[in-house]
């Protein structure tokens, strides 16, 4: 498939958009290093940092203050993988770890953003706020249908200033207005809750090297999720009770993000829980009852509020 997804849960938002054979748009960051490889320099989050004027070292240089965020400079697969706050130099020492940097700490509100990129201009863009859950986990991401003008100017600055002639989508992600990771691809969590067509523009952007979409009736959507403890081998829940759930007019697509067939630990997970299902819809109503009763086939709670176990890895 010319657009790369390799998480079969989220084709459904693909499969019938038709695309050029000679024509590659990815939706991970494995594969956007491969076929950009003049802009996989953002992949690098010191040089994100240091690009912005963040105080920011790799470990082994000690901070001048604390607390500050320790994480791999590099890491492709994303879920906060390696990340923590130091509180003080006895935590730095601890936790100090070949490839990792701190940078400040940070504090603001965490906001996702889709940038769509023409020859290092950018021709659209759209904010999704998350709201937090435990130890990197999220109850849910509101896919605002209004922008923030302070961030959407800031990030536009940045791409424009950093990226000359790239062509394709971008992700920014920012803490307090400043760009903690930059993907090359969009997230392809919500692409339903963008509108009708914006695949198809995604297509044109890649093949024709142009942005045109008519994106004149913005509404806010939500994208719920479900997470369950660590330490479970969980089964996909029956067919029929997700499609019960996608006849609900406010719903726009389930997904069930994980492969049953593999061990838990081969899943890339944040450490407050384990990601069972995602509910996109158009009421932020309709998905809280569409996760309470996927919730309940699970046997879980519909929301984790303290992490009961921990993914090995996470220290």
């Amino acid at each position: 498939m010319p657009i790369i997804e390799r998480d079969p849960w989220r084709r459904q938002y693909f499969d019938d958009v038709p695309c050029p054979t000679d024509v590659s748009i990815p939706t991970d960051d494995a594969d956007a290093w491969t076929l950009h490889p003049r802009h996989r320099w953002v992949y690098d989050k010191l040089r994100i940092a240091e690009s912005q004027g963040i105080e920011c070292a790799p470990h082994g240089v000690a901070p001048r203050r604390y607390p500050v965020f320790s994480k791999p400079i590099v890491n492709l697969r994303g879920m906060g993988l390696g990340s923590r706050v130091l509180a003080d130099a006895r935590a730095a020492a601890r936790h100090q770890r070949p490839g990792h940097l701190w940078m400040a700490l940070l504090t603001g509100v965490h906001v996702s953003t889709d940038l769509a990129v023409e020859n290092g201009r950018v021709r659209w863009l759209r904010h999704v706020v998350g709201t937090p859950g435990p130890q990197g986990t999220f109850d849910h991401w509101v896919i605002a249908a209004a922008l923030r003008p302070a961030l959407a100017a800031y990030c536009r600055a940045w791409a424009e200033a950093h990226l000359p002639g790239y062509t394709g989508m971008l992700n920014l992600e920012t803490i307090g207005e400043r760009i903690i990771e930059v993907h090359l691809r969009f997230a392809d969590q919500w692409p339903d809750l963008y509108g009708p067509g914006w695949v198809d523009a995604v297509v044109r952007l890649y093949a024709q090297r142009r942005w045109r979409y008519a994106d004149h009736e913005r509404v806010d959507g939500y994208s719920v999720v479900l997470f369950g403890p660590h330490g479970r081998r969980y089964r996909h829940p029956p067919p029929e009770r997700v499609a019960a759930i996608l006849r609900r007019d406010a719903v726009s697509s389930v997904q069930i993000p994980f492969d049953e067939t593999r061990a838990p630990s081969a899943h890339a997970m944040p450490p407050g829980g384990f990601r069972l299902a995602i509910v996109n819809c158009r009421r932020l109503s309709a998905g809280r009852r569409a996760r309470r009763e996927l919730a309940e086939g699970f046997g879980v709670p519909a929301v984790l509020r303290v992490a009961t176990a921990r993914r090995a890895g996470y220290d």
